[in-house]
């Protein structure tokens, strides 16, 4: 899988020629250390144009192009991605939210690669990235479906299950708060009532748990 959220402004070149890849990474990391260093964040859009501008005659669109591909396409910066981090200039200062449809890939990759490797099931996981994912866009079922727009078999299941858990985690907020109202008690008795602890109360009931 390609990352668009990072290559998708880079034009299309030649076949690589000149120096390889890491040696235009070990030159970004000496100029930019916090966004090519030992912690990765996602990159702003249009980061190569701005290289380039930056650094006249430091590297050729080819080299720069190369670079930047395998870097976007390395399992440390997808999981930066799929964390849900914001985009970053380079000086790693946040500029922007990444797009909801980049995080989703992101997440579904970094699952594919960790998967391949590991006896474990990690579908609990995955089902746990994509339910942060979907509730940070704020885009209802319908939105994000539109914005991921995957035909992906095991994409699509994941996210069923993801929207899913959603709406069963919607309804317990709604029974909850409708048992909170009518009983007339604080918040520490009906957590003590529930056998609940008060901050997993307070977390569920959200507004409803808030002092009048």
């Amino acid at each position: 899988m390609n990352d668009t959220s990072t290559t998708e402004s880079i034009p299309k070149s030649k076949p690589q020629s000149g120096r390889p890849p890491h040696q235009i990474l070990e030159r970004l990391f000496q100029l930019y250390p916090k966004m090519f260093g030992a912690r990765f964040l996602p990159l702003k859009l249009g980061v190569f144009q701005e290289l380039m501008a930056l650094h006249p005659g430091e590297f050729t669109k080819d080299e720069l192009k190369a670079a930047l591909g395998v870097h976007a396409r390395s399992t440390r910066y997808l999981e930066s991605v799929a964390s849900g981090a914001q985009r970053h200039d380079l000086n790693a200062v946040p500029v922007e939210d990444v797009a909801p449809e980049h995080v989703h890939h992101a997440i579904m990759e970094v699952f594919r690669r960790r998967q391949a490797r590991s006896k474990e099931d990690l579908r609990p996981w995955l089902r746990s990235r994509l339910v942060k994912a979907i509730e940070a866009s704020g885009l209802a079922r319908e939105d994000y479906m539109a914005r991921v727009s995957t035909q992906d078999p095991a994409a699509l299941s994941a996210l069923d299950d993801a929207f899913g858990e959603l709406a069963q985690q919607a309804a317990k907020r709604e029974a909850l708060k409708r048992a909170f109202e009518a009983s007339g008690k604080s918040l520490d008795d009906f957590a003590e009532m529930y056998g609940m602890e008060l901050a997993e109360v307070r977390r569920t009931l959200g507004e409803a748990a808030k002092p009048a």
